[in-house]
């Protein structure tokens, strides 16, 4: 029994430097977006336009799925007004699908529209964003499609209504 107990603290001594040994290191990048308290609108989630949003087909539908998202939207002085600053649609080289793109549940087109009231702007409000498919008459014709969608926000004083 003595001669247990005598290796045990031996052994244990010797695993000791071996555990140290073994060091795992991670690198982690952090930043953060603090935007002014007047006027803001931020997707919830920030990676929303830092990746390639993606349409999913059903082919037994023949139906695309649309992109939703949440928006954080402030504005202290006024209301919020958006635009679209191109035609939104998915293009494959020689297909094109339009896109239909409804902000607060407005739709959206090339002139800058009341998006947000300056009611429901002022303390700040979370919004929806939808950018959905519009079917053309000869259905979907088959290919790898790509788009960028460019929205525009303004911050819009108090009375404008564009």
């Amino acid at each position: 029994m003595f001669k247990t107990l005598a290796l045990a603290p031996l052994c244990i001594a010797c695993l000791v430097p071996l555990a140290r040994a073994a060091v795992e290191r991670e690198t982690f990048e952090v930043f953060v977006e603090i935007p002014t308290a007047q006027f803001f609108v931020l997707p919830v989630d920030p990676m929303l336009v830092q990746r390639e949003q993606r349409l999913d087909y059903n082919p037994v539908s023949s139906q695309l799925s649309s992109l939703r998202a949440q928006f954080d939207v402030k504005n202290v002085s006024g209301s919020i007004g958006a635009r679209l600053d191109a035609e939104p649609f998915l293009y494959n080289g020689q297909d094109r699908i339009d896109l239909r793109v409804t902000f607060n549940e407005r739709v959206l087109d090339l002139t800058s529209t009341e998006v947000v009231s300056s009611v429901d702007a002022a303390p700040g409000k979370r919004v929806a964003l939808e950018i959905a498919a519009i079917k053309p008459a000869q259905d979907y014709a088959p290919g790898n499609y790509y788009g960028t969608v460019h929205l525009v926000f303004d911050a819009l004083a108090p009375g404008v209504n564009q």
